[in-house]
């Protein structure tokens, strides 16, 4: 049977079942709309058919939805590379419990867990009005302290496809990464790598592109969230900044909620405000205040607003 024939057929599987007739549910098939590996025999217009509107076809190097996309096969084929981290703005690979900023962290992390029991909240955009305000900074610690709780699986995405820093940050590699991924030229597994901290996985940026836009809204993101979110207890996104281009907006579109960092003395307050219209009331979870005076706030480490942080240090 050809793919074709068998994308046929569950379609009209699926059409029986939105009219009452017997569903049949698996995880290895996310519900949305079927991306297709295509034989190269097969003609081009029944594989135009299969495509969603907007949508590319997957490449032969795509998992198929018949491949299970689970813990065992992501532990066996994900690669473990040797990591340097930064030590100076990655605050949690050195062990130091006590280090400034740490414990600003681990009081977001609380406050996301809270806000969790309200509502469902586990893929979180980080991005910011501006560049050089702390994002990345503050995307990469963020996932560092949540994989710091016992059992907690999170994986961190480099979405900055403009001017991505997390592989420089963690000292690793750049590709293959997301835009490789983007364009259908590698699977899941090859893009995603892991360190010396247990449970952290990371998802590069990849190679360099001319038309980031383009391909961060050509709806595979949103697809490989789906593919491996049952797999993670967090998913930390690091967007463009929101108001020089569009892509944080689309990029929020696949996530649950926008954490945006705002750094003091530093981003204007129009600029700041203009980020914020970016995103629905509902979208917007947190505001990270970045680069505070450490002296003038001795009791930041103790004392915070909702949803508001104080983190130090960085310029990414």
């Amino acid at each position: 049977m050809s793919r074709i024939h068998e994308a046929l057929k569950k379609a009209e599987q699926e059409r029986a079942a939105s009219q009452g007739g017997p569903a049949q549910p698996s995880f290895a098939t996310p519900a949305v709309e079927p991306l297709l590996t295509t034989a190269a025999e097969e003609p081009l217009v029944a594989v135009a058919a299969a495509v969603p509107a907007g949508g590319v076809p997957l490449t032969s190097a795509m998992p198929s939805f018949a491949s299970p996309f689970s813990l065992d096969a992501l532990l066996a084929r994900c690669p473990q590379l040797q990591w340097k981290p930064d030590e100076k703005t990655m605050l949690f690979f050195n062990g130091d419990d006590t280090a400034r900023g740490t414990e600003e962290f681990r009081t977001l992390r609380s406050r996301l867990y809270s806000t969790r029991e309200k509502r469902a909240l586990k893929k979180i955009l980080v991005t910011s009005a501006l560049p050089r305000e702390g994002k990345s900074f503050t995307a990469a610690n963020l996932a560092q302290v949540m994989v710091r709780q016992h059992g907690r699986r999170v994986l961190l995405i480099d979405a900055d496809l403009r001017g991505p820093r997390l592989h420089m940050m963690l000292g690793t590699t750049a590709s293959p990464g997301l835009s490789d991924y983007l364009q259908g030229e590698t699977d899941e597994f090859s893009i995603m790598q892991r360190g010396a901290m247990d449970n952290l996985f990371f998802i590069p940026s990849g190679e360099e592109i001319s038309d980031p836009s383009e391909l961060v809204a050509n709806g595979r993101l949103k697809f490989l969230l789906q593919r491996v979110e049952a797999l993670f207890d967090w998913i930390i996104v690091d967007s463009p900044p929101a108001v020089p281009v569009s892509d944080a907006s689309v990029l929020a579109k696949a996530c649950d909620g926008v954490l945006m960092v705002v750094r003091s003395n530093t981003t204007p307050v129009d600029m700041a405000r203009r980020a914020r219209q970016e995103f629905s009331d509902q979208a917007l979870v947190g505001v990270v205040l970045n680069g505070t005076d450490h002296e003038s706030t001795p009791y930041s480490r103790y004392y915070h607003e909702a949803f508001v942080e104080n983190v130090t240090e960085s310029k990414s």
